[in-house]
């Protein structure tokens, strides 16, 4: 399978060969404030596996987990493009909602569930955990 994604005013696109090796839905608090508040769906796709074509602007923090996180987004329209960890260089971590057929892609794990607030809705028959969760399966 392939996907294909592209920002707001479509200064940005890609392409992904391939299925992601998990979608997750994340509270921690710096995804929720790229969401207004909210969680981010978003889908793992090995690196290599994804093309990009256009400005991505980018900035990256120490996350809570102690890893280096960089967010990339459109560099024209802000449009949130995806986020990489200096844990995982070998992934990349997409934005359901930069997806052009995101529908698919149901979030198997909700992840940092502690920085979730009291009103957040946690689907009961997915796996949750508190904080960082275990790396993806090796892809190979």
């Amino acid at each position: 399978m392939s996907y294909t994604g592209q920002c707001n005013c479509g200064a940005v696109n890609a392409k992904i060969e391939g299925e992601p090796v998990a979608v997750r839905q994340c509270w921690c608090r710096q995804c929720q404030k790229a969401a207004a508040g909210s969680a981010t769906t978003n889908a793992m796709f090995p690196t290599e596996a994804i093309t990009f074509h256009g400005a991505l602007g980018s900035w990256s923090y120490e996350a809570a987990s102690g890893n280096t996180l960089t967010q990339s987004f459109c560099a024209n329209c802000g449009t949130p493009v995806m986020g990489q960890s200096s844990a995982r260089p070998q992934f990349r971590t997409l934005r359901v909602g930069f997806l052009d057929q995101a529908q698919g892609l149901k979030p198997q794990v909700i992840i940092w569930t502690d920085d979730a607030p009291e009103w957040a809705v946690i689907d009961p028959e997915l796996p949750t955990f508190a904080r960082q969760p275990p790396p993806p399966p090796s892809q190979g």
